[in-house]
This record gives structure tokens, C-alpha cells and sequence, in this order.
């Protein structure tokens, strides 16, 4: 738990809500927090997620806390989105992206910034902060990135590996849920229900486009930085956490930045700012952002760029559990990324071994559908059931490998691959890999995942049908990862051609055919480093007061549930979704939501995937009660995916607006 603080070097002043002008006439909405005299750097935090009664409930810790120690601080809503003007109709567009550089140059230019602009931000506040970066806007002196990715392909929600993810439509649901609230009359006057009106009208299901680009083609190479590390040339801090599906562009980032202008931070946490954590431990991550804006925007010593370029949580071997609110393990460093301290381990498969020299043969799997079923969720939030379940269960639908017990401890920090030689006897196919820690009783905790759609073989921007039974070269890149393997444990390699509901199946039971000879699983051994011993220790956790919060309680209709028909075959498994009920007394609203997402199919049949999704979000304030409920449904046949969506919107309960899309989508290798 932080440390509530309300005493601070400055006094602050907010301003609940100032207008930033833009050049085409439209105006975004923003709430300030400065020190109450002279001209100080500012922050920026960009997001869509409705700063007046959305983030509301945990803006405040953060920017009172860095106001109050000499910074002038924003959290501005992308137009079209909470009380900004305009519309929004997409995710990191041309339009956010020129806004953003626009809002930078309207802050550098106000008589309480000195002209210097960072921005800072967790998940898109992180995304777009590095793409604005990109872009140079002169008054941008540095951006602190929290649970962001460099590749909006290859590591967001829409696609891992070239797979289709389980997270690509039930994000839009969100989306499509949050965009239909209406703004605050409070802030706007009576044109607050035009601009409403109008926002419901445009609003659609983004899912739509996202499944429209199935490969990696310039839809998704546009705000993926990774294209250009050198446009971006101001300062990055990035940070994230082992738990949160963004933590491998950390150690990306920092590669293509270098040591002079990046550090890299990750520690064991989930999807959340490192000072307020569902996995601990928390850190003193406020005090840590005022040492980096202190030195790249002040020229204070404060030491941070002495410290190593990358610096994680080394986590222990833990059981397998479905939720883990701390994780034990140590901080490590290392001065430069890629480490040339760390070397690659070679373990080969063979009749079902892990060993030092190569292995012979083949070896043949075709997964039942349930394999992936005790995966958990891909991106987590530290929710109680988002973690995967003893391994043991989807190994029953795998091929299994494993090294005698261990003789001494072993530590790998980086990115695992497996390099292998594989037929299928299908013309698509997926492979899913995993890397477990196996207890001497034999349960298996998965460490960390890597998936590859095989059509992909030549890259995500080349899919090209596989040519059944002739082998291809692949290497699978498992996610980054910090893991200790304690003395006594095996290390385990699980490989699946199905992994439900995580990865969209392929339509057709593929076979996999794996030459042993040339397959290899290269693991990166981190050597013990005793500078690590004498790492500064963050300080404890701190922030402001937050804005005033009633949480009423909520429970879900729907838990996170895996349900088999042992008759039919039929899987389903469910996943909540933004239950929450919050009450704001000092503006006077309330707001309700419940969401859930089910993902359905029958053992066999990989045509019978589908993914539903149910959003109901209540607004309740003086002027009365706005209501957005919503649902959507993915199939699929051989040849298309096809969406049915429906939006609902009430007003005090009668029907105002209702839109429905259905859409059949070709599949593109898939």
C-alpha cells in the first residue's frame, strides 16, 4: 500500500477542466495541476479513457504528487473521446498522432510551462507517447512509457505470432462501451448532447478494421516505432512488469535506443503503475519519475543515468497458482542491452528429454482443441484466475520434453527461442511453445509463451500457404522473461499445434511433424553478478490523495470459468470483463459496468470456434441515466470470419439509438 502524501516542496492548483484549442477549431478537454507560481516543465499524459469520470479514481495520486514537486501536470483527453471535441473512430491515428504534437506545443507556449514538455503514460498513454516522440515535436524533452509496446503488430492484442488473439474483438467491445458515454453538461452546456449524438452515430466496432489486417501490412506498421528507433531521439524511460503482455518491448526498446538515452525498469507487476500494484512488490516509482524528469529537464545529479541500463525482478520459482499477489524474487541489473553477459544454452528435444547433444527421429502431435484451456489471460491486470493452472493439464495434449533434476540453480533473463524444424500436413497451422519450471512432485508452472502462425515462416508481412509435409525453419521467440529454476527442478519444453482460446485455431486439424535433429531450445543463462548485492534500493511507495472514490461492490455474473460438456465436447470458457461500480461525490456521477467474454468450441471441430462478447455500461447523474449496452459474436468456416455486432443506447431507460454490423471477412493464412 503507498503512502498517501499531502505535504509537498510547492503548492498546488487545479484546474478541473481547461480547453486546449486546436489548429482545425477543435478544442480538447484537460485537467491541471501545477504549482500555484512561476513557469515549470510539464508532463503529458494523452489518453481516450475520460479523465473527468473514467481515470478519475487514480489520476490524482500521480499528478498532484509530481505537481507538487515542481512540475505542471496534464491529463488531456484524445479528441473525440470523454469531454474532448470531435471524433474517434480508430487507435493511434494520423489525426491522435498531430493532435498530440499540437497539444505539446500549445502547453510549451503557456505562461506556467517553462517550455519544456515529457509525457508520460501506462498502455496507449505509453503507446502514443513514443509515437508522438517520433515525430519531434521541438518542446518534447523526454517520455516515460509504462506497459507499452514498440510493435503494434506483433505485441499488442490483436495478433501474437501471427495467430489471431483471443483479445482482438473483446477489446473492441470495450471500446465500443466506452465510447458511447455521454460528456458532462456540467463542462459542455447544453451542446453536450449534440456532440453525443454525434459520437454514437460514428461509433463502430474497430474490431471490424483490425480483422481486415491480418498480416503485418502498413495499417500496422504505422505508430509501430520499432520501424525507426532513430526517429525518436529524446530520452526514453520504460518500464513494465512480467506479469503485463507489453514487458518485451522493454528490453527492445532499449536495444534500439542504446544505454545513453533509454533506461529499461520491469519488475514483477502486472498491467499498473509500479507504486500501486495488484502483484507486489511496489516500488517508489513516483520518486523515481521526478529523478528521471529531474535530470533530463531540470540538469539536476540525481544519479539515475549511473545506474544499469536495465534493471528487473529476478523472480523465484513459484507454484502454480491462478492469482499470486507478490512474487519473491531479487533486483538485477545489467549495463547494457543485449548483455554480453548472457549466454545461450542449448537443450535439444529427444524421446521426451531435454539433453546437451542432439536428439534423432521425429516426433508427431496433433492437439485436442482443449489444449490452452488452463492458460489464463494473455494481457494481466493481476485479477484473481489470470494466471495459467498447473501445466500438467495442456501437456496431456503435447509433446512434452524435460532435463534431469537440476544440479544447481539456474537463471535465464531474455528472450528463449526454439529453433525448429517442422511439416505439417495441413496447409495452415499454428505452433505453440512453452517454457515450464517442473517442482520435484511434478507441478509445472509455466514461465513463459511464444506462439507462431507457420504460414508465416517468411514473416508476418509474406504468410504464404504451407506445403503439406514439407518441413520449414522456424524459430519461435518466447516472451521475455526474469526466472530463477531452483536446484532439484526440470526445466520444461511443451509444444501444442492448438492453444484455445489464447490463439484463434486453424481451420483444419493440422498435424505436426517435428525433426528432432535439427530442433533446439536456446535459453539465455544469466551468470550471477555480485554488483547486484549493492543496487540502490527504491524507496517505499508513494502518492497524492486521490480524487474522492465510493466503490461499491460488485460480483460478477459471470467469473472466470472453464466449463467442459463431457457429452458434446463443448468447451466453454468465460472471462469477466470491467465489473466495477464507482461513485464520484464531488461531480456528482455514478457509473456501473459489467462486461464478459465467452469463448465457445466443440472438441474436433475447429470450425465450431466462437467468441462472444457482452458489455453493459450505466451512467447515472443528476440529469439522469445513460445506458450502453452492447454484444458482439465471431465465427468462422474454412474460408471467413464473420462478426454480427449490436449497440444499444438508453436514455432513463427508454431506447434512443440501436446499430447492428455484420460483416464476413476473408481469412488471410489464418
Amino acid at each position: 500500500m503507498a503512502r498517501i502524501r499531502s505535504d509537498f516542496p510547492h503548492p498546488v492548483e487545479v484546474v478541473e477542466n481547461l480547453w486546449i484549442p486546436l489548429p482545425d477549431g477543435t478544442r480538447l478537454a484537460a485537467k491541471l495541476w501545477r504549482p500555484a507560481t512561476g513557469r515549470h516543465p510539464a508532463i503529458l499524459e494523452y489518453l481516450p479513457y475520460r479523465k473527468h469520470d473514467g481515470t478519475r479514481g487514480r489520476d490524482q495520486g500521480l499528478h498532484m504528487y509530481l505537481a507538487g514537486h515542481g512540475y505542471a501536470c496534464l491529463r488531456v483527453d484524445i479528441r473525440g473521446c470523454g469531454e474532448s471535441e470531435g471524433l474517434l473512430d480508430d487507435e493511434y491515428s494520423e489525426v491522435e498522432l498531430r493532435d498530440g504534437c499540437d497539444v505539446v506545443a500549445w502547453i510549451a507556449a503557456q505562461d506556467w510551462c517553462d517550455g519544456q514538455v515529457a509525457m508520460i503514460g501506462i498502455s496507449w498513454g505509453g503507446f502514443n507517447g513514443l509515437q508522438i516522440a517520433a515525430r519531434q515535436p521541438p518542446a518534447l524533452k523526454t517520455v516515460i512509457a509504462v506497459g507499452f509496446t514498440d510493435d503494434r503488430y506483433a505485441t499488442d492484442v490483436h495478433y501474437i505470432g501471427g495467430c489471431l488473439s483471443k483479445d482482438n474483438m473483446d477489446w473492441s467491445g470495450t471500446m465500443v462501451a466506452g465510447m458511447d458515454l455521454p460528456p458532462d453538461p456540467a463542462l459542455h452546456g447544453p451542446a453536450w448532447r449534440d456532440l453525443w449524438r454525434q459520437r454514437i452515430a460514428a461509433n463502430r466496432p474497430w474490431g471490424l478494421t483490425w480483422m481486415r489486417h491480418q498480416r503485418r501490412d502498413a495499417y500496422w506498421r504505422h505508430g509501430s516505432v520499432c520501424e525507426d528507433f532513430a526517429a525518436i531521439r529524446v530520452p526514453v524511460y520504460a518500464v513494465s512488469g512480467w506479469a503485463d503482455n507489453y514487458s518485451e518491448a522493454v528490453p527492445r526498446l532499449l536495444a534500439g535506443l542504446g544505454p545513453d538515452r533509454c533506461r529499461g525498469l520491469i519488475g514483477p507487476w502486472a498491467h499498473s503503475f509500479p507504486m500501486d500494484v495488484t502483484v507486489g512488490p511496489a516500488i517508489g516509482w513516483l520518486q523515481e519519475v521526478l529523478r528521471w524528469c529531474d535530470h533530463w529537464m531540470k540538469g539536476l545529479p540525481t544519479g539515475i543515468m549511473d545506474e544499469p541500463a536495465l534493471r528487473v525482478w529476478m523472480q523465484d520459482s513459484v507454484p502454480p497458482r491462478t492469482c499470486y499477489t507478490h512474487r519473491p524474487g531479487r533486483w538485477v541489473g545489467e549495463d547494457h542491452w543485449p548483455s554480453p553477459r548472457i549466454w545461450d544454452w542449448a537443450l535439444y528435444p529427444a524421446e521426451g528429454r531435454l539433453q546437451d547433444r542432439p536428439g534423432a527421429g521425429a516426433a508427431r502431435i496433433r492437439s485436442p482443441l482443449w489444449v490452452g484451456a488452463a492458460a489464463g489471460e494473455i494481457g494481466r491486470y493481476g485479477d484473481e484466475a489470470d494466471w495459467p493452472t498447473d501445466q500438467r493439464e495442456d501437456d496431456g495434449g503435447s509433446l512434452v520434453w524435460r532435463t534431469a533434476p537440476l544440479a544447481e540453480a539456474v537463471e535465464i533473463l531474455g528472450a528463449a527461442r526454439l529453433v525448429l524444424r517442422v511439416a505439417s500436413d495441413r496447409p495452415l497451422a499454428l505452433v505453440a511453445v512453452r517454457l515450464c519450471d517442473i517442482a520435484p512432485d511434478g507441478a509445472s508452472t509455466r514461465v513463459t509463451l511464444g506462439l507462431l502462425n507457420l504460414a508465416h515462416h517468411r514473416g508476418h508481412d509474406r504468410p504464404r500457404a504451407l506445403v503439406p509435409g514439407q518441413p520449414v525453419d522456424v524459430m519461435v521467440e518466447l516472451d521475455d522473461i526474469a526466472h530463477a529454476f531452483p536446484a532439484g527442478h526440470r526445466i520444461g519444453l511443451s509444444l501444442s499445434s492448438v492453444y484455445w482460446p489464447i490463439a484463434w485455431p486453424s481451420p483444419q486439424l493440422a498435424t505436426l511433424t517435428v525433426d528432432l535433429a535439427a530442433t533446439r531450445l536456446i535459453l539465455p543463462v544469466r551468470p550471477p553478478r555480485p554488483e547486484d548485492a549493492a543496487l540502490r534500493p527504491f524507496d517505499p511507495p508513494e502518492m497524492a490523495p486521490q480524487s474522492p472514490v465510493i466503490h461499491h461492490p460488485v460480483t460478477p455474473a459471470h467469473p472466470r470459468r472453464v466449463t467442459r460438456d463431457l457429452l458434446s465436447g463443448r468447451i466453454a470458457v468465460d472471462f469477466p470483463r470491467w465489473c466495477y461500480d464507482h461513485e464520484f461525490p464531488d461531480i456528482g456521477i455514478r457509473q456501473a459496468s459489467e462486461g464478459h467474454a465467452r469463448y465457445l468450441i466443440t472438441e474436433g471441430d475447429p470450425l465450431s470456434a466462437a467468441m462472444e462478447t457482452a458489455y453493459r455500461v450505466v451512467q447515472t447523474r443528476a440529469d439522469g441515466t445513460f445506458t450502453h449496452e452492447s454484444r458482439s459474436r465471431i465465427t468462422c468456416d474454412e474460408t471467413h470470419f464473420h462478426i454480427r455486432a449490436e449497440t444499444v443506447i438508453l436514455e432513463n431507460g427508454t431506447e434512443i439509438a440501436r446499430r447492428d454490423w455484420t460483416e464476413s471477412i476473408p481469412r488471410d493464412h489464418i
